[in-house]
């Protein structure tokens, strides 16, 4: 309980910025899911830079951009009916928002990567739509359970924790773009 509050406190005073640190290491720790547990690479096949890459792709694009997000949706959408209310915000959240979110990260990943912008599209094309679709298996229940009983400042936790998952697939799912982009940029 102590951790909760200490958590808590922090997150009240620095919201964005304790959001952001959050989701930097559950970025990278998606990415160390992925490395060891889907992938199966071992520790000394483990690309650290990789790992480096997901972190710091969480603590300064999707940190606060789900943060700025999450509080523009609850203050923007303004109906009264309950239902209506939650519905609207989990559909600007899936149509709206994941189909920017998926393509900036592949876009960033690239660009961490030293992609040039031919192969960066190609990295889009081979895997913005699997993603996409991985996306809307999970994500629409997710965010509908989230929104209805997730506090403002808690929402990005709840998402960073089922993101888990999500972040090793979206991590394996980048990395097959490569091998894939490097075979059509060299084949």
């Amino acid at each position: 309980m102590f951790i909760f509050g200490g958590y808590h406190r922090l997150l009240t005073k620095r919201p964005i910025l304790i959001q952001s640190l959050t989701t930097a290491i559950l970025f990278g720790a998606g990415d160390v899911i992925a490395q060891q547990l889907v992938e199966q690479q071992g520790w000394r096949k483990h690309d650290h830079f990789r790992t480096l890459r997901m972190g710091i792709f969480g603590g300064i694009f999707a940190g606060p951009v789900l943060s700025n997000w999450y509080r523009f949706v609850e203050n923007k959408v303004n109906i009264n009916q309950p239902f209506q209310r939650l519905a609207t915000k989990v559909a600007l959240d899936q149509f709206v928002f994941a189909p920017f979110f998926i393509a900036a990260f592949f876009t960033t990943q690239g660009l961490f990567e030293g992609r040039q912008i031919q192969e960066i599209n190609t990295k889009l094309s081979d895997g913005y739509t699997t993603a996409l679709i991985g996306n809307y298996k999970i994500w629409p229940a997710v965010q509908f359970i989230n929104f209805y009983l997730t506090p403002l400042n808690y929402r990005l936790m709840v998402t960073n924790f089922v993101a888990l998952g999500w972040n090793a697939y979206l991590s394996t799912v980048n990395q097959r773009t490569i091998s894939i982009t490097t075979k059509k940029v060299t084949g």
